[in-house]
């Protein structure tokens, strides 16, 4: 995980919006998450958020399930992610990302 990397991943809005729902803590099936991008591009970010060591990605038959991965982060740069979260609610950023 390199800070480089981190900062480029959380440079687009919809990758925002992809950690503040997964900031819960709680895993996500890739197909219950409501972007406003098609099934390529929210691909695309995932795979984004995954190779910047930002998610872990796991799967189990044909599902795909994707978490956060908040503790290595903190533990790495202390204070980034809740920063960027506070930040991202303060500015609306990420917000047309959902869960069902």
């Amino acid at each position: 995980m390199r800070l480089t990397d981190v900062m480029s991943a959380l440079s687009d809005p919809i990758r925002v919006g992809i950690v503040r729902v997964l900031a819960d803590g709680n895993e996500q099936a890739w197909g219950d998450l409501r972007v406003p991008v098609g099934k390529s591009t929210l691909s695309h970010h995932l795979k984004v958020l995954r190779a910047a060591g930002i998610t872990r990605t796991r799967e189990e038959g044909t599902r795909c399930f994707v978490r956060l991965r908040g503790d290595d982060m903190d533990e790495r740069f202390p204070g980034l992610l809740l920063s960027v979260l506070q930040a991202a609610e303060r500015d609306d950023v990420g917000s047309a990302v959902r869960v069902e």
